[in-house]
């Protein structure tokens, strides 16, 4: 009877391990919460600004969705909302509280609306003024004519987290303005990791073995190729690309559980008509170059 009794427990005991090994392994990956311990708020404003408050007249309009944290266990909270801050709105205004650092920018943006308002208007007058000089000028001349509308401008800023596992943060900050004209669009997208153990930015020289630069090419090269369906980067070329034999790697980059993701924004290695490619390399096709014993090469083994 004890020796049935005892085999009860051992049995119990063995499926209990069992389940809880179980749970907590899935292909090498732990099925346990992986999350960094930091919680987010968000302040969305939108503000239009007409010129001299009058709604016949051009204006500003500026739409911010500012994603901070106001949490963490790990991580300096401070030190990652100054992060946040500096990147999202520029170096001068880090040191503002989030929201103040969003109603600064806000007002910033309108007050240089305004300024090239003014100085868009004295340009005008100016030439007028030289026109009216000229004998004989037909200042209806397209040559001559001068434009006494100005432009309404606009800008959106936004920011998005795109990975918060394994002590790494990552988020992207997406930028479009337009300052009237469709020439004058411009999109940019920058990307950004923190490796939550330090507080401090990951950068390519942490990560990677000397030399990565040189290697990571021909990845890149092959994921363009990929993306566009295309064999050759005569190919790309046509599609718009250029100076792709000599593209590197541009500091621009997310990490996820799965690998790298690069953005190459307009204008650096494709025409200002094409979307912005983001292009991901796997960790698995990467794994040499890791520099050992970095938070990103442990990732990369999970």
């Amino acid at each position: 009877m004890k020796v049935t009794i005892r085999k009860l427990i051992f049995s119990l005991l063995l499926l209990t391990i069992t389940v809880l090994v179980s749970c907590s392994n899935d292909n090498g990956r732990s099925r346990f919460r992986t999350e960094n311990n930091i919680s987010f708020d968000t302040i969305r404003v939108n503000r239009r600004q007409y010129l001299d408050d009058d709604t016949t007249k051009p204006y500003c309009d500026i739409h911010v969705s500012f994603v901070y944290p106001i949490s963490s266990s790990k991580a300096n909270l401070d030190t990652l909302q100054h992060f946040f801050v500096r990147n999202m709105f520029g170096s001068s205004f880090e040191n503002l509280e989030p929201s103040m650092a969003v109603e600064a920018y806000i007002n910033n943006y309108i007050e240089n609306y305004s300024r090239d308002a003014n100085t868009y208007s004295e340009t005008v007058s100016d030439m007028q003024e030289l026109n009216a000089l000229i004998p004989g000028i037909d200042i209806s001349d397209s040559e001559h004519a001068s434009n006494n509308i100005f432009y309404s401008y606009y800008e959106s800023l936004t920011d998005s987290i795109t990975f918060n596992q394994h002590g790494i943060l990552s988020f992207q900050i997406k930028q479009s303005n337009s300052k009237g004209e469709a020439a004058s669009y411009y999109i940019s997208y920058s990307n950004y990791a923190i490796n939550l153990n330090t507080g401090d930015q990951i950068t390519e020289n942490e990560i990677f073995n000397a030399g990565y630069d040189k290697a990571l090419q021909s990845l890149i090269i092959t994921s363009l190729l990929e993306q566009n369906k295309v064999k050759s980067i005569d190919e790309l070329e046509d599609l718009g690309y250029f100076g792709i034999n000599e593209i590197v790697p541009n500091t621009n980059f997310l990490l996820n559980d799965k690998g790298i993701i690069y953005t190459y924004n307009k204008g650096e290695y494709s025409a200002y008509q094409l979307t912005a490619p983001q292009v991901f390399i796997p960790y698995s096709a990467i794994r040499s170059l890791l520099r050992n014993n970095t938070i990103v090469s442990k990732l990369a083994d999970l």
